[in-house]
């Protein structure tokens, strides 16, 4: 496996997506972040680790983020169709 500073990597035996900065021939140097905010880095073994596939997490987001943008426009059209509402009605009672 080829790796180089910035692949993402991950434990062959699962955990946390790491960050490669630094290749030693066989040791390879990772940084992770931990669940309260902490850096850790730690050197491994090349045969713990295997590219992490981010891939489908990346797509996961961004099919979320546009559901959001949809729901956003949703909203505005709803909220316009009511203003449109209230003024057609203070039209007529005045």
């Amino acid at each position: 496996m080829d790796l180089k500073p910035g692949d993402v990597v991950i434990l062959k035996s699962g955990g946390h997506p790491l960050t490669v900065a630094e290749i030693n021939e066989d040791a390879i140097v990772c940084l992770w972040m931990g669940g309260e905010g902490d850096l850790f880095r730690e050197t491994l073994p090349l045969a713990v680790l295997e590219l992490a596939e981010l891939e489908a997490a990346d797509e996961a987001d961004e099919e979320d983020e546009e559901e959001d943008e949809e729901e956003d426009e949703e909203v505005e059209e709803d909220d316009d169709e009511e203003a449109d509402h209230k003024s057609r009605k203070k039209g007529k009672v005045a």
